[in-house]
């Protein structure tokens, strides 16, 4: 890691919403590696967040913290963000991470999941990037949201999902072109990268694998140097960056 950027960046503030497990983590430990002060967002994951703040904290003392927040709540967004800003007087970046993801066989959907799924893949993000654009101005800062590949090639039975991802990839695209100059937004779409838990066998692994062009799926840590790329280019606004070991090259 380049000393000289890590000095640069130990003012700069960042928030990833769902930063506490999964992917969330690692992208707040890869920022925090490059010397960003991270806010870690969580819901359910108490225990997680606190645990992963005072590891960071142990390396750079002062230097991370635990935010918790319901995004189906409307009034969470701008709370959020108004916590943000009072830890450290600032917000640079917005990583708009936390989702939910699961079926919905189209017959079966519940207005429960269709909010639940909307609320956090879309809702949130929106109103996070609103509430949080005043403060974003100040320091000439960024939005990276997390997309996904199945934002436009549709999920067989996750069919709100998809639609919500859909709609993050566009949010994208309209607020770069809303928020710019002083703002810029991109996002990153990974393909396949941590499975959800015990519903893949060895044999279904493989043959996802297999319809990649590298043969592989993607790291946590593939999805979070995306992502710091991103918030380190600042000539790149309103791209989707995808990140998915060549899956979406394969029909």
């Amino acid at each position: 890691m380049n000393h000289y950027l890590i000095k640069e960046n130990m003012d700069s503030v960042v928030l990833v919403s769902g930063g506490a497990r999964r992917i969330g983590a690692v992208i707040s430990q890869i920022l925090h590696q490059a010397g960003y002060k991270v806010i870690v967002h969580y819901h359910r994951s108490h225990q997680e967040a606190h645990g992963l703040v005072e590891s960071l904290n142990q390396i750079r003392n002062g230097s991370a913290v635990a935010l918790s927040g319901d995004l189906n709540q409307f009034s969470a967004y701008s709370d959020l963000i108004h916590q943000a800003v009072e830890v450290w007087g600032r917000l640079d970046t917005l990583i708009n991470n936390a989702s939910s993801f699961y079926p919905t066989v189209v017959g079966k959907t519940s207005d429960e999941d269709w909010n639940d799924l909307i609320n956090t893949n879309l809702k949130g993000p929106y109103f996070l990037a609103q509430s949080a654009s005043e403060h974003l101005k100040i320091h000439q800062g960024c939005i990276v949201n997390l997309a996904d590949i199945h934002g436009e090639r549709p999920l067989k039975n996750y069919s709100v999902y998809s639609i919500a991802k859909a709609g993050l990839i566009m949010m994208t695209k309209t607020l770069a072109r809303e928020l710019g100059p002083q703002i810029r937004v991109n996002a990153v779409a990974p393909g396949i990268t941590l499975l959800p838990e015990k519903q893949y066998n060895t044999e279904k692994i493989a043959e996802l694998k297999s319809r990649t062009v590298l043969k592989r799926f993607a790291t946590p840590e593939d999805i979070a140097q995306a992502v710091l790329f991103l918030i380190q280019q600042s000539a790149v606004t309103g791209q989707i960056l995808k990140v998915d070991c060549g899956r979406s090259l394969y029909q």
